[in-house]
């Protein structure tokens, strides 16, 4: 079986820190969100990947490469059209059997296996307060009737939420071949959605899938609560004679941490360096160095260092800051 996994995109509202690494490569919870992704579609059973790159592609393909042994084709999108766009580039990596495309800004905790096994075509979903944010699915009798992206007035509070599990890859293309070659578009861009409108017309069966287990990634904000998820599910518990934690936190190995408090929900990551320091919901990169300082509700970029008293801060990669 085979993900496919878009990433092309600038992660503009997760600058500064976007402005040097891409999104998917953010640490959160002990990994870039991307090892994430990848960890759960190999537990569940795909074998093959298709990862399409944009924005500083190279450094996500050293990262995967150098970290796992799944298959994966890269494709390259170097204009942002939208995501049918993105998708319609990956083609040539299809073969007639099913695959499934999983956004790459956001975690799941889900059981794909029992997603796929359904008789049909396969949307996530999740019931939400404000479905004008996102695309949204109706249904009848058990089946997916209408999407429609981003309605002003939405008939459904059925938010699809980023996982398409589709029987038939060969209709997908043929919609999507359809909306380019006649340039329909959606706020500006080819939109995945009008190709599977274009596919339930066509007769394909869709069902949906309930998802809870749905963390966003986009925002700092929502970064940092993802990574309060994952320490909940999986906390690592360093020990050290002049550390206190406070978990769950993750620490690195390969981090040093002296005479200091990390915790609750703090990521420490590999490379970095912690002393004489408060830290407590917080992410502190790859690389990065804190010293004498009280952080919370903060993320600190890779390479960046941070000195100096207590501060809510949001500090992008290779940047020193120093508070006196």
């Amino acid at each position: 079986m085979r993900a496919i996994i878009p990433v092309a995109g600038v992660g503009s509202r997760l600058r500064p820190h976007t402005y040097t690494v891409p999104k998917v490569l953010l640490n959160v919870g002990g990994k870039p969100i991307i090892g994430h992704i990848l960890d759960k579609v190999i537990e569940n059973g795909f074998t093959e990947a298709t990862i399409i790159v944009g924005y500083l592609g190279e450094m996500i393909k050293d990262y995967v490469l150098g970290n796992y042994k799944i298959k994966v084709d890269f494709v390259e999108q170097e204009e942002r059209l939208g995501l049918g766009h993105a998708i319609y580039l990956s083609r040539h990596t299809f073969s007639r059997t099913p695959i499934l495309i999983i956004l790459g800004d956001t975690i799941f905790d889900v059981d794909l296996k029992a997603m796929i096994a359904l008789d049909s075509s396969v949307l996530g979903v999740k019931q939400v307060d404000d479905p004008r944010r996102f695309g949204v699915a109706e249904t009848t009798n058990g089946y997916i009737s209408r999407v429609v992206e981003k309605p002003e007035n939405p008939t459904s509070n059925l938010a699809i939420i980023g996982l398409y599990y589709i029987k038939q890859p060969d209709l997908l293309v043929q919609s999507l071949r359809e909306i380019i070659k006649s340039n329909i578009r959606t706020r500006g861009e080819f939109q995945l959605t009008d190709a599977l409108q274009m596919m339930i017309e066509r007769g394909e069966k869709f069902k949906t899938f309930d998802i809870q287990g749905w963390y966003d990634c986009g925002k700092p904000e929502t970064l940092l609560s993802t990574n309060r998820h994952l320490l909940d599910s999986n906390p690592l518990m360093p020990t050290s004679n002049d550390v206190l934690v406070k978990p769950p936190v993750f620490v690195s190995p390969e981090a040093v941490v002296k005479n200091s408090v990390i915790g609750p929900y703090t990521t420490i990551a590999a490379g970095a360096h912690v002393e004489n320091s408060v830290i407590r919901n917080s992410i502190v990169s790859e690389g990065a160095k804190v010293a004498d300082a009280l952080l919370e509700d903060s993320i600190v970029g890779s390479n960046a260092t941070v000195r100096g008293s207590y501060k809510r801060i949001n500090i992008g990669d290779s940047s020193e800051l120093e508070f006196y």
